[in-house]
């Protein structure tokens, strides 16, 4: 097995985004394809990794682009001021995410079932994944890992028509304890088909190999290995053929 990266460069309005698309180039037919939106550090080799261990699994992921092509952040600083004009505006958050959808619905050089597709994203990306499937877009699930869970209108989630499931620290500082029961409730207006996993001991960046400011941001290889187990759990649920 041959797990490739390639770039798809792409514009949106008028300016390029350079997103990785990464699958096993020994498979030619169609497989399920996934949205992965990154944490605030964007396209990076740490992304790129977990990409490529996800699409080992057998699919196509494209690894998103959010902030444009050559916007590459560099430490705390760079990183906050690439990501908060996303995460203060939802709809260009939710332009950006549909745009990288779209690319890898239409890109040719990889098999995707269209039929079957699905979202995950890690922190930063796990507030895009869920902001996707608040949009309506056709995904059999949407995963985050150690993301926030606020949005500004939870009416939003009436539009969710796949599964949601949210993999939580429950020692996490950086997700306010009070957007749990705020997610609970806008899954449950919209009879949304949802889980939430709160794992004890775990911080934020959890999955992160690098992540290591105590009390914060703390690599868990336990609950990271858990945490991937229930998402390949679900999407082998979701992508089951139907009998």
């Amino acid at each position: 097995m041959t797990v490739t990266v390639q770039s798809v460069v792409y514009q949106i309005d008028g300016k390029p985004y350079e997103s990785r698309l990464v699958y096993d180039d020994a498979v030619v037919s169609p497989r399920p394809g996934l949205l992965m939106a990154p944490n605030w550090a964007g396209i990076s080799e740490g992304a790129e990794r977990i990409a490529q261990s996800v699409a080992a699994e057998g699919y196509v992921v494209l690894l998103a682009d959010l902030y444009g092509q050559g916007v590459r952040p560099k430490g705390n600083e760079e990183c906050l001021a690439a990501m908060m004009p996303l995460k203060t505006d939802r709809a260009l958050l939710r332009k950006r995410m549909q745009a990288a959808f779209e690319q890898l619905q239409a890109q040719t050089t990889a098999s995707v079932d269209k039929d079957q597709l699905a979202t995950f994203g890690f922190c930063f990306g796990g507030c895009c994944s869920l902001e996707l499937a608040r949009t309506g877009a056709p995904l059999k699930a949407a995963v985050s890992f150690h993301g926030t869970l606020d949005t500004p209108n939870p009416a939003d989630g009436k539009n969710i028509v796949g599964k949601v499931l949210v993999l939580h620290g429950a020692s996490d500082p950086l997700v306010p304890k009070e957007q749990l029961p705020a997610f609970e409730e806008e899954m449950n207006a919209a009879g949304v088909d949802w889980q939430l996993t709160s794992y004890g001991g775990a911080y934020h960046s959890f999955t992160d190999v690098e992540a290591n400011n105590p009390g914060v941001q703390m690599y868990n290889k336990t609950v990271a290995d858990r945490a991937f187990k229930a998402m390949h759990n679900l999407l082998e649920e979701v992508f089951k053929p139907a009998v």
